[in-house]
């Protein structure tokens, strides 16, 4: 077990705790992190686009002209994609981007990116992030406590509704529970904070 220190919101040095190596120092294999961020992704989009096609277009099946004698074109039906007002030839239909991933391969996903987050010291564990008041401003202060001016993912024990509420008008931070933390926001945010509680639930879920 990897010994990481915990910090308190002034980022000063409190106690010491293991983190467990495997969960947090397993090899990254770079095709299962993208196996399951495409899926995580493609699952996100709502599949609603929708054309209708000849035999869907209202309007009359009569032949519009005599096949010979006009000089022009063969023509059948004005649903006819190649005229206007017609059907659309190949167009879009409703239809689930879902695709399944096994559920062993998705926490070893999340295993692999907390084990980056930890070996690139992107990591940190928090004794707590109560906060006294709901004030974006005392958020954002804490925060530059910690030099994380930049995308930055807080991961907090339940009921912590202050700090979910002062970090919503914060654009780059994401405030999440335990049991939404994901593959593709871990990759995503530059940097990781675990509330030292959240540890032992990561631990025991991805354990299971």
């Amino acid at each position: 077990m990897a010994l990481t220190s915990v910090y308190n919101l002034q980022n000063e040095k409190v106690e010491d705790i293991d983190l467990s190596d495997d969960i947090f120092a397993v090899p990254v294999k770079v095709h299962v992190l993208h196996q399951v961020v495409t899926a995580q992704l493609a699952s996100h989009r709502r599949g609603t686009s929708s054309a209708k096609g000849r035999s869907e277009v209202s309007g009359s099946t009569i032949k519009l002209f005599k096949q010979k004698g006009t000089g022009r074109a063969r023509a059948g039906t004005a649903s006819s994609p190649t005229r206007y007002g017609g059907g659309k030839a190949f167009g879009p239909s409703p239809r689930s981007y879902v695709v399944k991933v096994p559920k062993k391969v998705r926490k070893a996903a999340i295993k692999m990116a907390l084990s980056d987050k930890a070996m690139s010291e992107q990591l940190k564990v928090i004794l707590s992030f109560e906060l006294p008041d709901l004030k974006t401003k005392n958020f954002v202060s804490v925060m530059k406590n910690f030099d994380a001016g930049k995308k930055s993912l807080i991961v907090v024990n339940g009921g912590n509704d202050n700090i979910i509420k002062s970090s919503r008008n914060v654009p780059w931070v994401k405030v999440l529970s335990p049991e939404k933390l994901n593959v593709y926001d871990i990759l995503y945010h530059d940097y990781l904070f675990l509330e030292k509680p959240v540890v032992g639930k990561i631990v025991e879920a991805l354990s299971s």
